[in-house]
């Protein structure tokens, strides 16, 4: 019985303490405000979204994440994004190592009067590719970024591949508006259809190069020209919009991968669709602008591969070109890197880059003719 009783007491003193604890919390818990929604939704859904801390994801190589840091910084730097002649001060040094990492030949000429340079692997073309040609169209918002923006699409494509690339130095604003640019891949193209049948010609370029590869290709449609082989959009999508390549990227995707705030919502309404110079004029539904309002137009494509990374910010306009391309019977391959933002692979020496040089390589010796 001794035994029994002090077991109730020790029950009724725990139980006791119990209640006074959360009598001493009451006060505290009455005084303290109900903390407010982390998210706002607005009755059109539109989301407000409060700060937050958005870390480098744990999926990266160490080369990566180092390479995003620099990158997320570098943008930030009005320096940084100035061109010398044609070269980002912040792509100096991604110009450097592939110089260093790759055994080269270039050539500058001109085809059909446009100026263009052409790209071989020192050792020699492999003998698979001796019938193939690759077109680049760099990127760099149709406002310079030539020669850096070619060199780091086209130097390691043309070494590792073994196979030649040629890129365009096409007409550019704001000195050129559209479609200058499409008329002068368009001429490149019809002079290397001379020695190189369609099938075995592939087109890529990346940003506003990937952009330019779709409009060339709807302009070939036009104008009567047989379709590529195969095109890479590369860092890009085909549609656009006055902040980008349109759809949630344009909100979603800036500031974490090119420390840029989200644009104003709702818009100016009298703000111009696009804010680049090139394109001042022009019509966004016009499918040699923006190929994908055209389902036609889009019917139409060669093989296609599409290149992105989550934190690139034309991730949606690529995500939804592949969707559309696939709805409407075209072979096209959508590859999404994590953690990585718009060109990414402009960096040769990380494992990354070599992953999409991998993908790019084996896309195009797999499409194009012998």
């Amino acid at each position: 019985m001794m035994v029994k009783a002090i077991a109730q007491m020790r029950r009724a003193v725990r139980g006791l303490a119990v209640l006074l604890l959360a009598a001493a919390s009451l006060p505290s818990a009455q005084a303290q405000t109900a903390p407010s929604p982390p998210v706002k939704i607005d009755d059109d859904g539109t989301v407000h979204v409060p700060a937050m801390a958005v870390p480098v994801s744990s999926m990266l190589s160490p080369e990566a994440k180092q390479y995003l840091t620099d990158h997320l910084k570098a943008m930030q730097d009005p320096v940084q994004v100035q061109q010398n002649n044609g070269v980002p001060v912040f792509m100096e040094p991604y110009l450097a190592e592939a110089k260093a990492m790759f055994a080269y030949t270039l050539t500058e000429r001109r085809i059909a009067g446009v100026r263009v340079f052409d790209y071989a692997p020192k050792a020699g073309i492999a003998k698979r590719n001796a019938r193939r040609v690759l077109i680049n169209l760099h990127g760099g918002g149709f406002m310079g970024c030539f020669p850096a923006c070619a060199e780091l699409e086209s130097i390691p494509v043309a070494t590792l591949g073994e196979i030649r690339v040629v890129s365009v130095d096409y007409r550019q604003g704001p000195e050129r508006k559209f479609p200058a640019a499409s008329e002068d891949v368009a001429q490149v193209y019809r002079e290397l259809l001379k020695t190189y049948p369609a099938a075995n010609i592939g087109i890529y370029g990346c940003s506003a190069g990937g952009m330019l590869t779709g409009m060339a290709t709807a302009w070939f449609q036009k104008h009567g020209l047989p379709r590529p082989g195969a095109v890479g959009i590369l860092c890009a999508g085909l549609t656009t919009s006055a902040n980008g390549f349109g759809g949630d990227a344009d909100y979603m995707t800036a500031a974490v991968g090119e420390a840029r705030p989200a644009p104003q919502w709702p818009p100016n309404g009298d703000a111009p669709w696009t804010a680049l110079p090139y394109f001042a004029g022009s019509d966004p539904t016009d499918p040699l602008v923006a190929p994908g309002s055209s389902d036609e137009v889009l019917r139409q494509f060669p093989p296609t591969l599409i290149i992105t990374g989550t934190r690139g910010f034309e991730l949606s306009s690529a995500v939804n070109t592949h969707s559309r391309m696939v709805a409407l019977g075209v072979d096209a391959d959508l590859h999404v890197w994590e953690g990585l933002f718009h060109g990414f692979f402009y960096k040769p020496d990380m494992p990354e880059s070599r992953q999409a040089y991998d993908v790019i390589l084996k896309f195009f010796d797999r499409n194009l003719g012998q």
